[in-house]
């Protein structure tokens, strides 16, 4: 699942070039909007809530999409050949007169009205690359479920949006825990919260996800995706298990000597 600073770029690029534009074309192949027409609206903004990307148009309209696994945005200068995937695959076309923006494999696409953008994102946590930002917030709503395993309660959206699994796996590597530790037992929750809105900023700004500080590639991470393969750290090999309930549960990935699995 993309992680929110991913969402960030994506949306950024769909607001750079639509916002203040026209639209000369919109198709939504999607079967409750088959019918759906925004030619002649102008788009005013994207903007991100967590891993939620928010398109707001003229009269009163927001384009609701998320990512989920797969999903992904593509934007081309117009008369340029799509590359995102198969034609099957596209669930939204926007074309202004001088970009179309294809929405790839979206598994969720709404029009919902712009006053009622709350019904979809209005549940979310603190937003760690929001102006709205808040770690006292974030950490309060982690606190609220002292016996969760920490690495599930990272995950959910309500206590703070934008993390996903590759950021939660290293999140817990950096603060020496396991992600089965209950939130109760974290000796430093607030620094996992911190270092959350850090890496995410950083990832926005260079638009890598580097966790370890070193960008060459296959040095980026900690943990993440090393299954087997030694602990980057104190060459222990990595472990890989299945976090969360079904069908929600997430592989994770952990160094038991620097880790160690609460009993």
């Amino acid at each position: 699942m993309p992680e929110g600073d991913t969402v960030w770029l994506a949306t950024k690029r769909l607001h750079d070039a639509l916002a203040g534009a026209e639209l000369v074309r919109s198709d939504f192949r999607v079967p409750r909007l088959a019918t759906a027409d925004l030619t002649g609206r102008t788009v005013t903004e994207s903007i991100a809530r967590g891993k939620h990307l928010l398109t707001r148009i003229s009269g009163g309209l927001t384009l609701h999409t998320h990512l989920r696994m797969d999903g992904a945005w593509r934007v081309f200068p117009t008369g340029q050949p799509w590359r995102g995937g198969p034609a099957f695959q596209i669930r939204v076309v926007l074309s202004t007169a001088r970009y179309d923006a294809v929405g790839y494999r979206l598994p969720v696409v709404e029009l919902v009205r712009t006053a009622d953008e709350a019904r979809v994102v209005g549940h979310l946590g603190p937003d760690l690359l929001g102006d709205d930002w808040s770690a006292d917030e974030a950490e309060r709503r982690l606190r609220a479920d002292p016996d969760r395993e920490l690495g599930d309660a990272l995950l959910d959206q309500r206590n703070l949006a934008g993390i996903g699994n590759m950021y939660m796996t290293e999140l817990c590597f950096l603060a020496g825990v396991s992600p089965w530790t209950p939130v109760a037992a974290v000796p430093d929750l607030r620094a996992i919260v911190d270092d959350a809105h850090r890496l995410l900023r950083l990832g926005v700004e260079t638009g890598r996800q580097v966790t370890t500080g070193d960008p060459r590639p296959g040095r980026q991470h900690w943990v993440y995706g090393r299954g087997r393969r030694p602990c980057r750290r104190c060459g222990t090999p990595v472990r890989a298990a299945e976090i969360g309930a079904p069908p929600q549960a997430r592989l994770t990935y952990w160094c038991p000597t620097c880790q160690p699995r609460p009993a």
